[in-house]
């Protein structure tokens, strides 16, 4: 099968998958995210204690890209620390520009590493960093550009 058709399929499983869509329990922070051009919406939840990401979860509607995404950042980020989590942030922002295109670096990003063609696709950018963004903001932190 090539490579093409196995990110396809890794961004379809996450996008119709439900294991990521529910309220956390006791969340210390919940944070909406809309990109108006599309329609995508989603509400961040997150438990944090200690400066760790104890539970993370989503509830909303959108393209598959911006569901698949925000599954897959929130695999990524339950169960580490905050600052992992942000420059886990930084660089799949910075994959989505074209800025880090090295396969070995992207590695971190384990299956949003799927989401790397999409910095071809000017109109489907917002659909891929939306979430990210919402986690940047309610952790209140500054993107490095």
């Amino acid at each position: 099968m090539p490579i093409d058709n196995i990110y396809t399929e890794i961004v379809a499983e996450h996008s119709r998958s439900a294991h990521n869509r529910r309220h956390v329990e006791n969340p210390t922070t919940v944070l909406r995210g809309v990109n108006p051009s599309c329609g995508d919406d989603i509400t961040l939840e997150l438990r944090e204690k200690n400066g760790i990401i104890e539970d993370a979860a989503f509830t909303g509607d959108g393209c598959a890209i911006s569901q698949a995404s925000t599954s897959m950042m929130i695999d990524l980020i339950k169960g580490k620390p905050v600052k992992e989590a942000m420059q886990m942030a930084d660089l799949f922002l910075a994959m989505i520009k074209g800025n880090v295109t090295d396969e070995a670096q992207l590695e971190e990003l384990e299956d949003a590493m799927a989401l790397q063609g999409i910095s071809h696709m000017p109109a489907r950018v917002k659909c891929a960093v939306l979430a990210w963004r919402t986690l940047e903001d309610a952790c209140g932190h500054t993107p490095k550009e």
